[in-house]
This record gives C-alpha cells, structure tokens and sequence, in this order.
C-alpha cells in the first residue's frame, strides 16, 4: 500500500509529509482546497502526463515521492527486475518537475524513464475518477479482468502454450514449404551441380595438401640435384666415412700409447661414423621419392584447379565443397521426399490448430459463464448507488479459432445502458460524470475477489447523490478496504463517516496580511475533529449542536 507521500513545490503545495496507512481514508475540505492538487500531485508520481503549471510560482522545480509497501512478489517487483533494477525494500517512487517543462523520474532513487514509472505506477495504484480513462474504462484491460474474476489462470496458461506449439508447428511447415518450392525450381541445377560434386568428390583439406604436393613436384628436378651433390659428397673415397674411418684407424694405432686419452674421442668418432650412416641411408629414400614425375604433377594441378573452379562456381571456399555436396544431396532428398514430409507436417498443424481450438473453447465457455455471474453480482450492486434502471452488460464475443491469438478466441467488453431501452455502450462514453464513478465502484466490489492494485482512489465517486445512496456508497468503500488500502475524496458526511483514517484538506495564508499568498495544508483528523469535520459537512458553514449530534449518529452506525 502508499504508505507515504512527500510533496515539494507543486502548485500551492510548499511542502507536505502524509504518512498512510491502511483501510479506508476518507479526505475532505471545503471545495477548492486543494483536493484535486493532491491527486495531481500523486498522478505525477504514478507517471502522468508532465505539466509545468504544476510547479509552484517562484521556484524552477517540483517534486512528489511516493513510498510503497508490497509484498516481493508483487508484480510491480518483478517489472522493475525485467528491467535489472533493485527492488529490495519499499518501492519509492519519485518525480522531478521543472518549471521549464522537463521532468525526471525516479524508482528506488535510479533514474528510469516516465514509461516504465507509469508501468509500475498502474501496478501499484488504480485512481477513479470521472475523467480518468485508465483501468476499468480501458477496453484492452476487460478481458485480463474478467480472467481474474473467473480465476481461470490454469486455462488460460492452457491456451498460450496450445498457441505457441501450434504456431511453432506452423512455423515448421511454412519453412519447409519454402525450401521445397525453392529446391523443386532448382531441381536440374541441383541435380546437375551435385552430379559435377560427386564425380570429383572433394574431401575436407584435400586443397593444402595438393597445394603442398604441387609445390614438391614443381621443384623436384631441382632438389634432387641438390641431394644427389649431397649424397656424393656423404659417399666415395673421399666420402665422409672414408675421412672417418682412416682418422679412426690411425688413432687405434696410437691408443695404447696413449693412456687411454683417445677412447673418448674414438667413441665420439664411432658415433658419428654411425649418424652419418643413417643420415645417407634417409638421403637415398628422399632421392628415391622425388624423383620428378611429369605426369603426377599434371595429375595434381588438374585435381587442385579442378576444385578451385568449382569452389568458385558456387562462390564458397574449397574445404566447403564436401558440406555443400551434403546439403544439395539433402534438398533433392527434400524433392523426393517433400510429399511424405509435407504431409507429418500437415498433420503435425492439424493436430495442433484442433488443441488449440479445444483448450480456447474451454476458456471461452469459462469466460461465458463468468461473464454472466459478474452482470448479476454488479446489477445488485447498482440498485442501492441509485442505479436501479442501469444495465451492466459483459460482452464475452467470440471468435473463430482461426482469428484467435495467444489470450484466445474471445473479445470482451464492459458496456452499460443508463435508462431501459437505451442502448448499450461502452462506459466512458455511456454513464455521466457521477454515474460513472459509481459504476467503477459497483465493478471494484464486484471484482474484489479478482485482486487488482493495492491502493484504490476514489474521486467524488458519491458526486450527485446523497441520504441513503451516499450512505450506500460508504459501505461499498469500506467493504473495498477489506482487501486493500482505499482513498476517497468526499463532500459525503455518510462516506466520510465510514473511514478509518480522515484527513482534511485545507488554504491558510501564509502570512497575516490581506495581500499574503495561500497554502494547502493537510491535517490528519482525530475523533473529536473528525466529529466536527463531518458535523461541518451535514450543518456548512455554521456548525450547530443538531449537527454534532447527526455527526456522532453517523459516526456510530458505521462503527
């Protein structure tokens, strides 16, 4: 619930502090004392429309904070975490309103923009009054609140995820469809691209390494010549181990005279002798591989050219040729097979549109029946709002499942007709000013079961009426403030009488001159003042001992 509101600068506001609480609040004052200002002011914090009048003369900025406290699993909490903003605590809720007309928006002191303050906003307050064209007289809204009232969630949830299968089976077979049409037209070229593919068969890599063999073959002549000058070199009688042996053969000679200094390098010797045997033995096989051989090397660069033409008719690269051979095989698969195919897909629709179809109906006959339990709930609310001749009609219109959507196959309005015989029509544009603030009332009472946002605001919903419909209407208040936190503005002794919580609002000059500017001030009410607040409300302007007594009958009847 609105458990505080702090106003800075806003029209004749210089500064306000309310601590709310729950139940029923009633505010009252003398007409033009600033009850509207207030309302204003909350509006700004809920995300309305910016105005720079709003801003009190002499200062370049207003300000309103709004403080809330919900529940964590408020739906206003989980908006703000969609969003990656801390929710944690009370949800503030802040604008800034310049006098040059920019404004600023704020939830939990982090700058949001004014979109996502009215989203939350609606979440966190519903204000009725008579030109308000939000909530209960939004049409796009109806149907959500019918689907509270009916507590049809489960069914509803059925209906969403029967849409998204059957969409998504859609989806499946338009996409097949369409490659189908596409390879059916690309039938020869297909056919003849795939048999080109598959008599030169490419396999992954197969480029580099032709490439590599190319460049071997390409400059083997050269190469060999090159191992064979090493081969002599390594070889003959003056061959390195020709050179090896006679130096080994002269140290044995020496060795026994020499202490055995020379056996180190006679090893040393022995091993080199043996390395070099083995690097002459690899010389011969490199010498006998290269040999150059013209028709492998024409055999190579026609395969390796062969590859990059055809990598370049299809514009893909080289190592790509094998998954493209693979995906032309598979359309013409499509092609042989597209009919079979077509028709599990066929089906798999079928099948789908018929769930769909069948979980949207049971919705449909819920909200059918619910429609018809609501029209007789709020046609017994209207007969003591002095709505007696009123018709309340729920317009439950339903579709073809073919023109249905994620929410089903129903459209649903709330339309109403003042006098018998008239037409119906949709609320706003139907029920006058007074009318439609009870008709709201008669809907909130009639859907309080269904939940809505914890904090309702009545503007002069008892305009036009006193006795016993004022008195009706008060009950109807209280009877809201079961299940959430209710502010009404009232010029009714009978509904103010009914509140938990009074406050009145008030103009008092700020200074004693006759020239001194006004103020609204707002005073919380205690018994004794709340007494002679309503006693004000039944006598005007001079309150009499009569008055004070019908203000404590009031008073004692609502206790």
């Amino acid at each position: 619930m609105l458990v505080a509101l702090s106003i800075r600068d806003i029209v004749l506001i210089d500064r306000l502090d309310l601590t709310l609480e729950g139940g029923l609040c009633a505010l009252t004052g003398e007409t033009g004392a600033g009850k509207s200002i207030l309302l204003d002011a909350l509006g700004l914090a809920m995300g309305a429309r910016a105005d720079a009048g709003l801003v009190a003369q002499g200062t370049d900025k207003g300000s309103v904070t709004a403080i809330f406290d919900v529940g964590g699993d408020h739906p206003a909490r989980a908006l703000l975490a969609a969003q990656e903003l801390s929710s944690d605590g009370d949800l503030i809720l802040r604008r800034v309103q310049t006098a040059d007309g920019r404004t600023r928006a704020f939830i939990n002191d982090q700058p949001v923009s004014v979109a996502l303050l009215r989203e939350v906003g609606e979440r966190l307050v519903e204000i009725h009054g008579q030109h308000d064209e939000r909530g209960l007289l939004d049409v796009s809204g109806h149907r959500a609140v019918l689907d509270a009232f009916a507590h049809c969630e489960k069914e509803a949830q059925a209906v969403r995820s029967a849409y998204k299968a059957m969409s998504e089976a859609q989806s499946v077979l338009n996409a097949h469809r369409t490659r189908l049409e596409r390879a059916e037209a690309e039938r020869a070229f297909l056919t003849h691209a795939l048999e080109e593919l598959s008599d030169l068969a490419p396999e992954e890599g197969e480029e580099e390494k032709l490439a590599e063999e190319r460049s071997l073959l390409m400059h083997a002549e050269k190469i060999s010549e090159e191992l064979v000058a090493a081969q002599q070199a390594l070889a003959g009688d003056a061959g390195l181990d020709a050179r090896i042996n006679l130096a080994m053969r002269r140290l044995e000679r020496a060795a026994p005279q020499a202490a055995g200094r020379l056996e180190p390098v006679l090893a040393a010797l022995e091993r080199t002798l043996a390395e070099a045997s083995e690097a002459e033995a690899l010389l011969d096989d490199t010498v006998r591989g290269l040999e150059f051989d013209p028709d492998r090397l024409e055999h190579t660069e026609t395969r390796l050219f062969a590859l990059r033409a055809l990598a370049r008719k299809h514009n893909v690269q080289v190592d790509e040729l094998p998954a493209l051979q693979e995906r032309m095989a598979a359309e013409l698969a499509d092609i042989d097979d597209g009919a079979a195919a077509l028709g599990r897909y066929e089906k798999a629709v079928g099948e789908a549109e018929a769930a769909y179809a069948k979980a949207a109906q049971l919705l449909s006959d819920k909200r059918v029946k619910a429609a018809e339990k609501l029209d007789k709930i709020v046609a017994r609310e209207l007969v003591p709002l002095k709505l007696e001749k009123a018709t309340f009609h729920t317009r439950v219109e339903t579709l073809p499942p073919e023109e249905g959507g994620a929410e089903g196959i129903d459209r649903v309005s709330f339309l109403i007709a003042t006098n018998p015989g008239s037409p119906l029509g949709p609320l706003i544009k139907i029920a006058s000013g007074g009318e439609l603030s009870r008709f709201i009332l008669a809907l909130k009472v009639a859907l309080a079961s269904a939940g809505s946002a914890p904090t309702l605001i009545f503007d002069e919903v008892d305009s036009g009426v006193g006795g016993a419909v004022a008195e009706a209407v008060g009950v109807r208040l209280a009877e809201l403030a079961r299940t959430a936190q209710v502010l009404v503005v009232t010029h009714s002794p009978q509904v103010a009488a009914r509140a938990h919580h009074h406050l009145r609002i008030s103009k008092a000059a700020k200074g004693k001159s006759k020239d001194a500017p006004v103020a609204t001030q707002v005073a919380r009410l205690s018994s004794s003042d709340r007494r002679e607040e309503i006693a004000r409300m039944l006598a005007g302007a001079t309150v009499t001992e009569e008055a004070r007594a019908a203000a404590d009958r009031l008073i004692g009847s609502a206790e």
